[in-house]
This record gives structure tokens, C-alpha cells and sequence, in this order.
């Protein structure tokens, strides 16, 4: 497997979300199954069912998760501290030109992006615009809404 580029506190969740699918969904999900067990006819027993696919996914999360934190290449962000242009790990405050509405993402890897929390993959097209730009310069983003332009506003990296 590749090397998967990641910021430090990256790897940090999904070291947290190993150690909980081992110490804590692993041992829930067995209990569950044993439980399911007793209740004698397999099946018909849709809590062992529903157990038993808990099961499997969990499972297979953990192997992914292994192979992706075995993989991980952490990229120190911290020495391009007072950079202005925009790579991996930037924190970048842009400006929608047209509506002046402002936006905050940090660029991050593939496998510790979340939307919901500003973090966006470098594989994103907004990411993959953003990138080798500077504060002040403008970005047009194509997207499945069409196109809009940015202005990139600040760029840190914390």
C-alpha cells in the first residue's frame, strides 16, 4: 500500500476509533451474538443476524483502519508555520465573491476528512483548486452546482 499523507491529530482519531472497535464494539458485539445464541433457533433469530453483520463490519473497519494507520505518512504542518500559500494541512478562510459568504476548511488526507467539521480531502475539487494559491488570490471551483469563485482569505496552519 501507498503511503496515505495525514496530519498528526488525523491519525491521532483514528487511532481513538481502533483502540474503541477493538476495547469496547468488539466485546459488545460478542456478548451481543452470545446472547442472540441463547435464544435458541439461529435461523430465525434476527438479533443474531443483525449481530453477526455488526460483526462483519466491524471487523472489517478494523482491518482497514490498521492498514491505513500502517500506511499513514504524518506530514508535520507545523514547519510551515507563517507559510501563505496553500498545501496540505492549510487552514484556509475563503470568501464566496459573490455572496461575501466566508467558508473554513483544512486540507487533510484522504482518511481524516470530515465535512461536517471543515476538514476536506486533498482530493477534493475545492482542495484541488485551493492548492499553490496565496492569500488575495482567486479560485473558481467546479462543482456539480456550477462553478463558483473564491477568494482565498487567510491561510494558517494550526
Amino acid at each position: 500500500m501507498d503511503k496515505i499523507p495525514m496530519t498528526r491529530p488525523g491519525l491521532l482519531r483514528l487511532e481513538d476509533e481502533l483502540k474503541s472497535r477493538k476495547n469496547v464494539e468488539r466485546p459488545r458485539i460478542v456478548e451481543a451474538i452470545a446472547e442472540a445464541r441463547a435464544h435458541g433457533d439461529l435461523s430465525e433469530n434476527a438479533e443474531y443476524h443483525a449481530a453477526r453483520e455488526q460483526q462483519s463490519f466491524n471487523e472489517g473497519r478494523i482491518k482497514e483502519l490498521e492498514g491505513v494507520i500502517g500506511s499513514a505518512d504524518v506530514i508535520d504542518i507545523s514547519k510551515f508555520t507563517g507559510d501563505k500559500q496553500v498545501r496540505f494541512g492549510a487552514t484556509v478562510l475563503v470568501a464566496d465573491e459573490e455572496t461575501d459568504e466566508e467558508r473554513k476548511f483544512q486540507i487533510v488526507g484522504e482518511y481524516e476528512s470530515n465535512a461536517d467539521e471543515g476538514r476536506i480531502s486533498m482530493t477534493s475539487p475545492i482542495a484541488r483548486a485551493l492548492i499553490g494559491k496565496k492569500e488575495g488570490d482567486s479560485v473558481t471551483v467546479k462543482s456539480p452546482k456550477g462553478a463558483v469563485d473564491y477568494e482565498v482569505v487567510e491561510v494558517s496552519y494550526e
